[in-house]
């Protein structure tokens, strides 16, 4: 059948022979710059809305200020990291935070069931560091070269204009990476109460850096003081019956009332390396690293307490890049992070203007003002340079801006492979953690996941029904048979379905690994649904 298809290709018109993952050295990367099919495939794709944004089009957002306890957990911070927002304590950093849905458009509503965007803008001493996540803690893919068939898969038909479910499951049928994520989005937890009693992850793994060059693999959390709160299906539509924009009403109501939201800021850290001896890659962003082995370990506390004075000046034109961060935090060889990296950027410049960080919202504090050598670009309107205005270029005799000082031991890291196109071996996991979830939901929470997994799959065609149940069977027997009974599909006939062509079966990781493993994740979701009352408070 594939062989009787039109050759997919660049625009270069060069045949593509792997459109599943970047070039790297080695299975674990990192990812090289000369990606170009990769490079043209996201840079198109940032292109393909104006002048909204491509994603996260609906949101709202408010400032507010960070706290460092100046530890990690029990031991001080500079043990991990040198960023000075990490470890001075007495210090208020200013912060603009700016939360919002995935896939609908701007006037999208905000029950929708979809992952939901928790974008921080910390202005340090040393410059933006920008933490951009979502409420949940992991993601659908883990290659970012899989982005834009992600998204073109949920976002509408091209055609008739409208979201359709078979679109949706006819991607994950083959990607089961991403089950753990539709485990997750398809429960309650698809659809946060309100922004602020919502979780919040940077998602992927990052490194902290210390002052002796020594590295960690980090993750990044968000743990709302308020609590969490989730929604039913069913409680949301009774929202959206009254009210559109509850999530933005209920943000902006409390901060005007002096009920100013709060986070506590969390770290999850883990020996830099490959760490062979874990079931699943710590670089895989599909994947939890779990609380009983990696525990949250507190770092400082955000409170939001002004509201925007301007919406469009402040939330519409804030823009946020995974690639900025600050001496101290650094890249770990995430796929996904170091594709993020150039496209969130990228799409800034285009969306924004290549100078969308000469705009308040976006500029660095005034104690670490920005002097480059860049110039001109459509709406300049004043050069970001230093006294000297006649030299923009480095190195100069005469003057001009110069380099900062090396740091006396920097962190450098090891790379040695072959370049070439690598999916992850370490793939045992994928379906592991989805029935771990599943597992730890409670009643409630598993009855919405089912009901709604089920009630979509009515509508697909029977080829992803049968492959959607074989992939939920394999993730828990009792979740794949209650989907199969609420959307009338054979289990039988799924359950005698084979592996997809190139997909290792389930429980075992893809040929040419010698890595085997098998530890259940930990954790769970046992939050009590909203109550009638709160349900009626937030209309």
């Amino acid at each position: 059948m594939s062989e009787q298809r039109p050759t997919l290709t660049t625009r270069q018109g060069h045949p593509v022979r792997d459109n599943q993952a970047m070039r790297s050295v080695g299975e674990r990367g990192p990812a090289t710059l000369e990606n170009y099919q990769f490079i043209e495939k996201i840079t198109h794709f940032d292109r393909e809305r104006i002048p909204e944004r491509v994603v996260h089009a609906r949101g709202t957002g408010a400032h507010g200020y960070f706290e460092a306890y100046g530890k990690i957990g029990d031991e001080p911070a500079s043990k991990y990291t040198r960023a000075r927002v990490l470890n001075e304590t007495g210090v208020q950093t200013p912060v603009f935070v700016r939360f919002s849905t995935v896939i609908g458009g701007k006037e999208s509503p905000e029950t929708a069931r979809d992952p939901r965007g928790f974008a921080v803008k910390l202005k340090t001493v040393d410059g933006n560091w920008d933490l951009v996540g979502n409420n949940l803690k992991v993601f659908f893919i883990r290659d970012a070269i899989k982005f834009p068939d992600m998204i073109h898969a949920f976002k509408p038909d091209p055609v008739s204009n409208q979201q359709e479910p078979w679109r949706f499951y006819d991607f994950i049928c083959s990607h089961p990476e991403a089950l753990h994520m539709v485990t997750w989005v398809k429960s309650p937890w698809g659809i946060p109460a309100n922004y602020r009693e919502m979780e919040g992850s940077g998602v992927n793994t990052y490194k902290l850096v210390n002052d002796q060059g020594i590295a960690h693999l980090v993750k990044f959390h968000w743990q709302p003081k308020q609590g969490v709160r989730n929604l039913t299906s069913q409680q949301a539509a009774e929202i959206q019956a009254h009210d559109t924009s509850h999530a933005t009403r209920d943000l902006y109501d409390a901060i005007e009332r002096g009920e100013f939201p709060e986070w506590e800021f969390c770290v999850q850290v883990m020996s830099d390396g490959e760490h062979p001896e874990l079931e699943f890659d710590p670089l895989d962003d599909t994947k939890r690293w779990p609380e009983d082995r990696f525990p949250l370990l507190p770092v400082g506390r955000m409170v939001l307490d002004k509201n925007p004075d301007n919406v469009f000046a402040e939330t519409e034109q804030s823009a946020f890049g995974t690639g900025v961060l600050v001496d101290g935090i650094d890249f770990s060889d995430d796929k996904m992070l170091q594709g993020r990296t150039l496209s969130y950027s990228d799409t800034q410049r285009y969306r924004v203007g290549p100078n969308y960080l000469q705009l308040p919202i976006n500029a660095p504090q005034e104690k670490a003002v920005a002097r480059t050598n860049q110039r001109d670009g459509q709406m300049t309107f004043y050069v970001d340079g230093g006294e000297e205005k006649h030299i923009n270029y480095e190195p100069s005799l005469l003057g001009g801006l110069g380099e900062a000082p090396q740091p006396e031991k920097d962190y450098h890291q090891h790379v040695e492979g072959h370049l070439g196109r690598y999916q992850t071996s370490r793939t045992a996991d994928d379906y592991q953690q989805a029935g771990d979830r599943y597992r730890t939901f409670a009643d409630w929470e598993r009855d919405d996941l089912v009901n709604n997994v089920g009630n979509d799959l009515k509508k697909c065609p029977e080829v992803i029904q049968l492959r959607m149940v074989w992939h939920l069977w394999h993730c828990d027997e009792d979740y794949g048979r209650r989907v199969a009974e609420i959307a009338g599909i054979d289990l039988e006939k799924a359950k005698a379905l084979q592996p997809l062509p190139g997909k290792p079966a389930p429980g075992e990781n893809r040929p040419g690994s010698t890595y085997s493993g098998g530890q259940p994740e930990s954790g769970g979701g046992k939050k009590e649904p909203a109550t009638t009352e709160e349900v009626a408070s937030a209309k």
